[in-house]
């Protein structure tokens, strides 16, 4: 059961990385971001409310803070989708994705500033080797790079930052009511902010485009079976094999962004993609062996 539950988290990275690419590729049609984070979102809510007429079973759905805190995951998911896209639209995909690998960053940093866990000499030599990271990814220190804007490098970042405020959303929910209820009132949240914020017209030409194919197929992979994977999977899944296998995604979008979209990376840019991940992923396994593994998703 270990095995099967660990593959069907690489499962749901590895979808996650596609829908990273075929974002790209929309957006490289002239779809706007926030029209194309909507049709995630959107397509994903169909797939949990299916889900939870599935499984209605202790869904919590009376619960005031099951509500309140599922809108929370709801508002860090809707800036986790868009501002990734924005980021990908500004730079490339290997860099928007490696960009938001640096979410469990955030959850150290945010979790400080709430002492919820106490700050430890390997946490904050971590963050620092990942602030180095980010620098030779993005090649700030080389003006004339060009390949990464700065508002590129702003919104990969808040993506990992949104991404942060979604798993603090669904961890104080979850006492509250089932993961497709959550997920559920989240997704519904995240539709009604992009459905807002995003260009009307654009919306509605979608339901006509001929793109519509790659719109569904962004839906399924990026917010709809990836999400049930990764739950379902990470209920059997040691949390430190989960924040190994989760590597799938940023590597899955950076190599689709280089063969499929013909995007480039330089050495530094490589070395520093490198620093990321492998320092993001042992930070995530030395938090899991401080911690008894537990049943909250996401966590």
């Amino acid at each position: 059961m270990s095995k099967l539950s660990a593959a069907l988290v690489a499962l749901a990275a590895f979808c996650w990385g596609l829908s990273g690419g075929i974002g790209g590729v929309l957006m490289a049609e002239g779809w706007d971001p926030v029209v194309v984070s909507f049709y995630r979102g959107a397509i994903g809510l169909l797939f949990v409310c299916g889900w939870l007429a599935l499984r209605p079973m202790q869904s919590g759905l009376k619960s005031p803070r099951l509500w309140s805190w599922s809108a929370i995951a709801g508002l860090g998911v809707a800036g986790n989708f868009a501002f990734y896209f924005v980021s990908i639209s500004e730079g490339s995909v290997a860099v928007a994705a490696t960009l938001m690998y640096c979410a469990p960053v955030f959850v150290y940093l945010v979790s400080f500033a709430l002492k919820l866990e106490k700050p430890t000499l390997p946490k904050w030599a971590a963050i620092g080797l990942v602030m180095i990271g980010v620098v030779l990814l993005t090649r700030v220190y080389d003006v004339g790079a060009g390949s990464v804007t700065l508002v590129g490098i702003g919104a990969g970042l808040l993506s990992g930052l949104s991404y942060a405020v979604f798993i603090f959303g669904f961890k104080y929910a979850a006492p509250h009511g089932s993961p497709q209820a959550i997920l559920v009132i989240a997704f519904a949240a995240l539709a009604a902010i992009l459905f807002w914020l995003g260009d009307a017209e654009q919306t509605v030409a979608v339901l006509s485009t001929p793109s519509w194919p790659w719109f569904a197929v962004l839906g399924v992979l990026g917010a709809g079976l990836s999400f049930l994977f990764y739950i379902v999977g990470l209920h059997h899944t040691a949390p430190s094999v989960a924040s190994i296998v989760a590597m799938v995604e940023p590597v899955t979008a950076s190599l689709f962004g280089v063969v499929v979209l013909h995007e480039n990376l330089a050495g530094p840019q490589i070395l520093g993609m490198a620093l990321i991940l492998v320092t993001v992923t042992a930070l995530s396994v030395y938090s899991s062996a401080q911690t008894e593994p537990c049943e909250d998703p996401l966590v």
